[in-house]
């Protein structure tokens, strides 16, 4: 055999091989080396009491109103009700009233629950205030868009007369200025998505003061005018109250008397 065609099959397997070994190394499979990854970080929670249902103001709560619920431990506020720390809280709280509305799944606070073996009216009044009802009617309430916690001032309107004349002039005045309305009628919160209460009673909530000018207004009006106010006029500063009512209604050497509803002033002799 010729020295070249040796050499030429001995280059031919060379290359033959070479090819044999780079095509097993493309088709061999790729091992990946990969890190263990992180555990995920665990989330620390404890369980809430919060409301099974909706819970309107004025609700008398039984033990199925409440039920346990994990929370993220680190959105547990102090006022919440935890397991950890009064574990039959359900039990302890059943008998209690709803002092403000509940939604389903929010945490009770039980800042917001009374303890009452009275009536609720008289739990949810603020020390000093007293609840006085006056009449109403849609043409003196705003047409029945006043509804509770809602602000109001009371204008009273009357008539005055002097001497013998049969007719007077008209006198309208702001008698209280930016009471809360606790009830309409027997309604003290929305029911059932309702809006407008129309109703014949106002329940005010009102000052030991508030409460006789009212009193008093009601005999020299036949009929009180409720004016709503803003939200945004609610959180100001009470306007001045007619006091004055207080007073005997004495102007000058006069006295003011009422009579069926019609205030005529009286000279003294």
């Amino acid at each position: 055999m010729k020295t070249a065609r040796v050499v030429v099959i001995g280059v031919a397997l060379v290359a033959g091989l070479a090819a044999a070994m780079l095509a097993r190394n493309l088709t061999a499979p790729k091992v990946v080396v990969t890190q263990d990854a992180a555990p995920a970080p665990v989330t620390e929670t404890a369980n809430v009491l919060v409301a099974t249902r909706d819970l309107p103001m004025g609700t008398t709560l039984d033990a199925a109103a409440f039920q346990w619920q994990s929370w993220p431990k680190a959105g547990v506020a102090p006022a919440y009700v935890t397991q950890a720390a009064k574990p039959n809280a359900a039990d302890e709280l059943a008998g209690s009233i709803a002092r403000t509305s509940f939604v389903a799944g929010e945490p009770i606070n039980e800042a917001k629950l009374i303890r009452s073996d009275r009536g609720f009216m008289s739990a949810i009044l603020p020390a000093g205030k007293r609840a006085v009802a006056t009449a109403i009617s849609a043409d003196t309430s705003a047409g029945g868009f006043i509804l509770p916690n809602d602000h109001v001032d009371v204008i009273m309107t009357r008539q005055l007369q002097n001497g013998s004349e049969p007719g007077g002039r008209y006198v309208t005045e702001t008698v209280l200025g930016n009471v809360r309305v606790l009830a309409i009628d027997q309604t003290i919160g929305e029911k059932d998505g309702e809006k407008v209460v129309v109703g014949q009673t106002a329940t005010l909530e009102l000052s030991a003061e508030q409460a006789q000018i009212l009193t008093i207004a009601q005999q020299m009006s036949q009929k009180l005018t409720l004016a709503l106010r803003s939200l945004a006029d609610a959180s100001d500063t009470a306007s001045p109250d007619a006091s004055h009512l207080l007073n005997n209604q004495r102007t000058g050497n006069g006295v003011m008397l009422v009579r069926n509803g019609v205030a005529r002033q009286v000279e003294l002799q």
